[in-house]
């Protein structure tokens, strides 16, 4: 968890070092950088971020994949229709990463 200012891929920058083997990273402009590129290409990581807008050099990504990411921000959605989730009652990360399994769970078997 990052605080409510922070830049999306500074805070991704702190996950690298644990982030699982994967094929590809699908992810919005939010984390377009060259360095985080890079970084993710070196790992073997095929990256589907399109380019942020004021890019002078446009970037390729395959615009089919990148669609289908509304199936994680659906469920995200669904997550935030929890008010304690939406709202973070919980200050404590260990306690609101609970919530989250918790409300995940209940969702899961719905």
């Amino acid at each position: 968890m990052s605080t409510g200012q922070v830049s999306d891929y500074t805070g991704a920058a702190a996950l690298l070092g644990g982030l699982p083997k994967a094929g590809w990273l699908l992810a919005d402009r939010g984390y377009d950088a060259d360095w985080f590129r890079e970084v993710l290409k070196s790992k073997g990581i095929k990256v589907f971020i399109p380019g942020r807008k004021f890019r002078k050099k446009a970037v390729k990504y395959d615009k089919r994949r990148y669609k289908r990411r509304n199936r994680i921000e659906i469920m995200f959605g669904r997550l935030k229709d929890w008010r304690r989730i939406a709202t973070r009652y919980d200050r404590c990360p260990e306690t609101f990463f609970s919530a989250i399994l918790l409300a995940a769970t209940v969702l899961f078997w719905l």
